[in-house]
């Protein structure tokens, strides 16, 4: 099995950081559709939320092929967890910290109008930094509208993969297989409970990130089943035969989030959440299986997906807080598609070229000294 190689000879799989790429590119399309919705029914791009599914497929699988050898060779939670932290919180910062701007641009104010305080903005700014959740109606909750970031809406998921991760630090990797499946099985129950029992109002498994989608809950269930399967189709990976892997899941994963709302737009329908469910606990697994199997043999591919791979952790930290402006704009001044879709259009052209300029300029660097300076403490 894959999972017993040594991480001398296990491959790095290109294909899986190209679909990062695609999957949050995907989400800044639905975040632009959320400036036109009337409810989460006729949103554009429906199902996009199901991105942090696939996300958290991804990293477990990832966390996997690159960690469970490291175990028998004396590394520690705390290891584990400084990697983690280095890898994921640069950007966080920097989301954060652009948020701030973003929110005093609107002129610091929730979206009601009501004006917000220094002092709020300052507290707000300080959770979002230790990477902790605005609890709704408090005084860091500064938008008013339930976000546990407020400053920075999507850092949700990341707060769902620094759990994920300790999680795993503590107990996951530790599991033989069999105990794995496990979890993974009554995790997924759990999963679909969600999904089919309405918690969210509209029979989705919910955004995340505010008190009316379930917040907390609904987002641990979603880490820790996509997370634990993701882990587990590392166990068990042996790669099949697919040529044009990477396509192929590409245009799955945009047809899967894509799909109207399922069963109507006129009331909430179970059948949404019989869909998201079917995509979480089947789908992602699956296209995260046949991405793997995958080869990058052309050149050409091969820098597609690193490109996309660089560049798709920082376009989805920072994507938001242009949303943040691009909704205030259009919702001040009455504007629909018609008038807003240059502007958009230009926000989605800027997040790829930023994303690039931070991982370039601002993420790698600082990770690097981050690294060097742990290595030089331990000797």
């Amino acid at each position: 099995m894959q999972a017993q190689q040594t991480d001398a000879v296990i491959p790095r799989y290109e294909l899986l950081d190209g679909l990062r790429g695609v999957a949050a590119l995907m989400v800044i399309f639905y975040h632009i559709g959320e400036c036109f919705a009337t409810s989460p029914m006729d949103q554009w791009f429906n199902h996009g939320y199901l991105a942090v599914d696939f996300f958290f497929v991804l990293s477990g699988f990832v966390i996997g092929h690159a960690y469970d050898g490291r175990w028998r060779q004396g590394m520690t939670a705390g290891d584990f967890m400084r990697r983690r932290l280095i890898r994921l919180h640069p950007m966080v910062v920097a989301g954060v910290v652009l948020g701030v701007v973003s929110f005093l641009i609107q002129g610091c104010e929730k979206w009601d109008g009501t004006s917000v305080s220094y002092t709020a903005v300052g507290l707000s700014l300080l959770l979002g930094l230790l990477m902790l959740p605005s609890l709704p109606g408090t005084l860091p909750e500064v938008r008013g509208n339930g976000e546990m970031f407020p400053l920075n809406g999507p850092s949700w998921s990341l707060f769902f993969e620094y759990i994920g991760s300790i999680f795993y630090a503590l107990f996951l990797h530790r599991l033989s297989t069999r105990w794995l499946k496990v979890f993974v099985v009554l995790s997924g129950a759990a999963l679909a409970a969600v999904a089919l029992g309405n918690g969210s109002g509209y029979y989705h498994v919910g955004v995340g990130w505010t008190a009316a989608d379930g917040g907390f809950v609904m987002g641990l269930v979603r880490m820790t089943f996509s997370f634990s399967a993701g882990m587990l189709l590392w166990r068990v990976f042996e790669p099949v035969k697919i040529r044009g892997a990477f396509w192929i899941c590409s245009a799955l994963i945009v047809a899967v989030l894509v799909v109207p709302y399922v069963g109507g737009t006129d009331r909430p329908s179970l059948a949404n959440g019989i869909y998201d469910a079917v995509c979480t606990l089947f789908v992602f697994p699956a296209i995260v299986w046949l991405a793997a199997s995958g080869k990058t043999d052309d050149r050409r591919l091969a820098r597609t997906c690193e490109f996309l791979g660089v560049i798709s952790y920082p376009m989805y930290v920072i994507q938001y807080p242009f949303m943040y402006l691009l909704y205030a704009w259009a919702w001040k001044n009455g504007y629909g598609v018609d008038r807003a879709w240059p502007v958009a259009a230009a926000i989605v052209v800027a997040v790829v070229v930023l994303a690039r300029v931070f991982a370039r300029y601002y993420d790698a660097p600082v990770r690097n000294w981050l690294t060097g300076r742990v290595e030089r403490r331990k000797k």
